[in-house]
């Protein structure tokens, strides 16, 4: 199952305002992530406090797992 994934891009460079992402599961709120130059933070829906992981932290968390998957040729 997919989730449906929408976002707002602001006209400005990445670093003085965030990319908002917001995550639907069966049509409903699932959560929003926040996208920025130095961190993400997810925030699970009904939340106002979100869960902040910062580039370096999230690279060492990723390459510490048992899961990949091949980038697609565009």
């Amino acid at each position: 199952m997919s989730h449906k994934v929408t976002f707002s891009m602001p006209t400005r460079e990445l670093g003085k305002s965030d990319v908002h992402f917001m995550v639907k599961k069966n049509g409903e709120a699932f959560g929003k992530l926040e996208v920025s130059k130095g961190a993400i933070v997810w925030y699970p829906k009904n939340t106002t406090f979100g869960h902040k992981i910062s580039w370096s932290k999230l690279d060492k968390f990723a390459l510490d797992q048992n899961w990949y998957e091949r980038r697609k040729r565009r």
